[in-house]
């Protein structure tokens, strides 16, 4: 699983990425967490406001940071999905 926060570096991106970090040690799941910070990189994503979290290239949230809750629950659903298929 990779994870991207899209963010230019701001408070919220930076609450993000430790948050998702969080999340994924109280699951015991592997990804690989990466900020994105380069506006021409975010704005390929399809997002307007940032930040925004992509999981395996999808976003799945953009616009404010997400509760721990929201951002386990995101990770778990997308987890599932790749261990279907």
């Amino acid at each position: 699983m990779t994870i991207k926060v899209l963010g230019t570096g701001c408070t919220n991106c930076k609450t993000l990425h430790q948050r998702t970090i969080d999340v994924l040690t109280d699951l015991n799941i592997k990804a690989e967490v990466e900020k994105v910070e380069d506006l021409d990189s975010i704005v390929g994503y399809g997002i307007m406001r940032t930040p925004g979290l992509a999981i395996d290239e999808k976003v799945v949230w953009q616009g404010g940071v997400p509760t721990r809750e929201k951002i386990k629950e995101l990770i778990q659903l997308a987890n599932q999905k790749s261990t279907v298929s």
